[in-house]
C-alpha cells in the first residue's frame, strides 16, 4: 500500500489559516460588550466545537448572548473574511489537489458549520471532497471520535486505512481516538508529543506518496 485509502482533513488551521479570523471575531464580540479577550482564552477555543467555544466566551466575558447566538455572530464575521480572502496553509491546497489527481478521496472533518465549510468547498475544484462532516452535523464534536468515525462511514472505509491531518489538541485527540493514523501540523497552539500522532512542521513539499512513510519508525 503506497497511498492511503483516503485523507481526512481538519479545516481551520490545517487547510486554511483562519484562526486569526476566529480570534478577531471573538475580540470584536467581547469588546462590543466592554470586555477584554486574551490570547490564552482565544487559544482555549481553538479546535473546539463552536458551541463549546461560545460557552467559553460566556464564562469569561460580559457577553450575555446565548451560545447559539454567539456562534451565529462569530460565523458571520469569519465567513465574510473568508469570502474576501482564502488564507491557505503552506502545502495544503497542493496536497489536496495532488491526492485528487491520484484518485485518493479527501474528506473534510471540521467543527465549523456547513455555512462556513461551504466557502472552502467553493474555493476548490469540484469534487475535491468526497465527504464533508461539519460541527452542526454531529451530536458530539471533537475531541470525541464521532466526527472522524462519521467521515469513515461516509467513505465506507475503515479508520486504519485512512490518514487524518490536524493542527489542534481536540482534533488530534478525536482522530486518534477514532483509530485513524494522524499527522499533526501544529499552528496556533503547541501540541504535546505524546498524542499518538506524528508531528510535521509543515505540509509544504509533502506529496501523496509521502504520507504513509511519515508513520514509518525511521521518521
Amino acid at each position: 500500500m503506497t497511498l492511503p485509502d483516503a485523507v481526512l482533513w481538519d479545516m481551520d488551521g490545517t487547510i486554511v489559516d483562519t484562526e486569526p479570523y476566529w480570534i478577531s471575531a471573538e475580540h470584536d464580540l467581547v469588546e462590543s460588550y466592554g470586555g477584554t479577550w486574551t490570547e490564552e482564552l482565544a487559544h482555549e477555543c481553538v479546535g473546539n466545537q463552536l458551541l463549546v467555544s461560545a460557552e467559553i466566551i460566556r464564562a469569561n466575558s460580559p457577553v450575555t448572548m446565548s451560545a447559539p447566538a454567539i456562534v451565529d455572530v462569530l460565523l458571520s464575521g469569519v465567513v465574510a473574511q473568508m469570502r474576501e480572502h482564502v488564507p491557505w496553509r503552506p502545502g495544503a491546497r497542493e496536497l489536496l489537489v495532488a491526492l485528487g489527481e491520484q484518485g485518493v478521496p479527501n474528506a473534510l472533518v471540521t467543527m465549523s458549520y456547513l455555512s462556513f465549510a461551504q466557502v472552502l468547498v467553493d474555493a476548490l475544484p469540484d469534487g475535491t471532497f468526497a465527504a464533508v462532516i461539519t460541527g452542526d452535523a454531529v451530536s458530539e464534536g471533537k475531541p470525541s471520535p464521532e466526527p472522524y468515525l462519521a467521515a469513515c462511514r461516509a467513505l465506507r472505509l475503515p479508520p486504519s486505512r485512512c490518514v487524518a491531518i490536524e493542527d489542534s489538541l481536540p482534533g488530534v485527540t478525536s482522530a486518534v481516538a477514532a483509530g485513524v493514523p494522524t499527522i499533526a501540523v501544529p499552528h496556533v497552539v503547541t501540541l504535546p508529543a505524546t498524542l499518538g500522532a506524528v508531528q510535521l512542521q509543515t505540509l509544504a513539499g509533502v506529496h501523496p506518496a509521502d504520507l504513509l512513510g511519515i508513520f514509518d519508525p525511521v521518521h
